[in-house]
């Protein structure tokens, strides 16, 4: 009786442990249906989503927008390279084969041509986060007797080393808008120009006087194409570009603003010598000295054309600036 008893105990604390056992089973058997049931049942959550679902074609409209600018490249169907109007006589205008001059993208490409990002060499001045101004500039930084001298059309192998022997000579800074093919054809010059303190200026490619009828487009190759050409004839030293100067003063507000947008403030002049038309060199100083006043620009030239009379007048016109006490600056930006 006591084997049974003991062992009719035994038997009991198994079949307590058993059923301790499958209440836990059934507990977590009851969990996981629980789980299993919450996870099935989740996909009617996106019963909230579909709002979203109208809003999704929305996205590619947006695309468009964001496909980056091809810069000022040569749109479909338009020609690379348009024609000049020429100046003065001057054959500077056509591109010098073999001298490696950036090409438009290809039609459909998104690769920006002409700008700072496109090309490491470009750079602009330093003026912090100050914004270039739109308007034609017409006034010089130094105050009382100042002048700004500035040159047009270089640089030229021949008369440009003469105007920068001048000018050295009586310790004078002058402003030197270039043609861009004209400075890629003679960086030795450009940076001859930057070396001596002087400041760079863009004067387009073409020297286009009519450029102001012209496309958008085409306005923008002729300011950035030279913008560029100048920036690698001057090379990685501190030559940067300060204005834009419209061919013959063909100014419009599409053309100051594709300028002052790339860090180039359109460049004026308040006294225009006429040196273009090789008048003599006396008829030269006459005109300057008819128009000069304190605070002027004054409009010269030294690429285009035979300049002899050019730097014959600049030296007497320099020698008698000196003796009325003027000094020398650049004009504003």
């Amino acid at each position: 009786m006591a084997l049974t008893t003991r062992s009719t105990r035994a038997l009991g604390a198994v079949a307590a442990v058993t059923l301790a056992g499958a209440a836990l089973a059934a507990c977590g058997t009851e969990h996981t249906v629980q789980n299993a049931g919450a996870a099935h049942s989740a996909p009617s959550a996106p019963a909230v989503a579909p709002p979203a679902t109208p809003s999704a074609p929305t996205a590619p409209s947006s695309a468009p927008a964001a496909k980056p600018s091809t810069g000022h490249g040569t749109p479909p169907g338009t020609a690379r390279t348009p024609a000049g109007t020429g100046h003065h006589g001057s054959a500077h205008h056509g591109p010098a084969a073999g001298t490696g001059r950036p090409q438009a993208p290809a039609h459909g490409s998104d690769a920006p041509h002409g700008t700072a990002a496109h090309d490491p060499a470009v750079r602009a001045p330093d003026r912090g986060t100050a914004v270039t101004a739109r308007s034609i500039q017409h006034g010089v930084e130094a105050p009382g007797r100042s002048v700004a001298l500035t040159f047009d059309d270089g640089p030229d192998p021949m008369w440009t080393p003469k105007v920068l022997e001048v000018l050295a000579r009586h310790h004078a800074k002058a402003t030197f808008c270039e043609i861009g093919p004209n400075a890629r054809a003679h960086p030795d010059l450009v940076r001859r120009i930057a070396a001596a303190g002087h400041r760079l200026c863009d004067h387009s490619v073409h020297h286009d006087e009519a450029q102001s009828r012209k496309s958008p487009e085409y306005n923008r190759h002729e300011i950035l194409d030279a913008r560029d050409e100048i920036s690698r004839a001057a090379g990685s030293g501190d030559a940067p570009l300060w204005y834009y100067r419209a061919p013959g003063g063909d100014f419009s507000p599409a053309i100051r603003a594709i300028a002052a947008g790339h860090g180039l403030r359109p460049l004026g002049w308040t006294v225009d010598s006429d040196d273009w038309r090789r008048p003599g060199a006396d008829a030269i100083l006459a005109t300057v000295n008819r128009e000069l006043k304190p605070g002027a620009i004054v409009l010269m030239h030294d690429g285009g054309g035979d300049r002899s009379q050019t730097v014959q007048a600049l030296e007497t016109l320099l020698d008698r600036l000196d003796a009325a006490g003027y000094t020398y600056t650049f004009p504003q930006r």
